[in-house]
């Protein structure tokens, strides 16, 4: 548990409406990976929050009350809460509400997806010439001197690869689709390599957010679950929630 003020103005909507706008947002980190906005109950229209029987119960933070947030056309069961007598006193007189509950998330004038966006987390693209080789199951599935590399905090190296490098005869489009804050939404592929198709190991990003915008269109692959050899070294894979 880690909680600090937020610099930005942070908006929340649900059915066309405000439901939550301030300047005094805490980024609490609930997990290690990312932070979750909580807002000042002054920041709140409360009168959109009808408070349940739904308590639940934190060991970090103790008992939460659970409210029904109504706006506009719109009802969203439990969907924020309050830890009124948390250990954490700082939490006391704050409101969290679930991100994927709500309709639109704004920080300043832009609206973020997925979760809140850690200002620990920075995202670096970088061109490379660099020989790398994707084996999945013995089968080389990629092999590229052409690369962009994507170093994100916390995170392992990602080899982005252009098409034209991959054996995209052996990639499968799936139905998953992921989000990142600061990439953008991913599509995804199945590997087949000898008897097994692998689902989800490989993903592209084909309309990234303004920052990420070198890896549209290239393909990465999960160090995690796929042998990796870069200059002629086979890299160890490496350990994360991803694994």
């Amino acid at each position: 548990m880690r909680v600090e003020d937020s610099p930005k103005r942070v908006r929340v909507y649900l059915g066309g409406e405000v439901v939550a706008d301030t300047r005094n947002a805490k980024l609490v980190w609930e997990v290690p990976y990312f932070p979750q906005y909580y807002f000042p109950r002054a920041d709140v229209r409360t009168e959109l929050l009808v408070v349940t029987d739904t308590v639940t119960h934190s060991p970090s933070r103790g008992d939460a009350q659970h409210f029904t947030v109504k706006a506009g056309a719109k009802e969203a069961t439990d969907a924020a809460w309050q830890y009124v007598e948390s250990p954490i006193e700082e939490l006391r007189d704050l409101v969290r509400f679930d991100w994927e509950a709500m309709d639109a998330w704004f920080e300043e004038d832009e609206e973020v997806f997925t979760h809140a966006r850690s200002p620990y987390t920075r995202v670096d693209i970088l061109e490379s010439s660099r020989h790398v080789q994707v084996v999945v199951n013995g089968v080389t599935v990629a092999d590229s001197h052409h690369l962009k590399l994507l170093f994100e905090t916390g995170l392992p190296t990602r080899y982005y690869v252009p098409q034209v490098d991959v054996r995209m005869d052996l990639l499968t489009p799936t139905e998953t689709v992921t989000h990142c804050p600061y990439k953008g939404e991913a599509h995804t592929w199945a590997v087949r390599a000898g008897d097994e198709a692998i689902p989800d190991l490989a993903w592209s990003y084909r309309a990234p957010f303004r920052e990420s915008l070198p890896i549209a269109g290239l393909v990465a692959f999960y160090n995690e679950k796929v042998d990796l050899i870069v200059d002629g070294e086979a890299l160890e894979r490496p350990h994360t929630h991803f694994s």
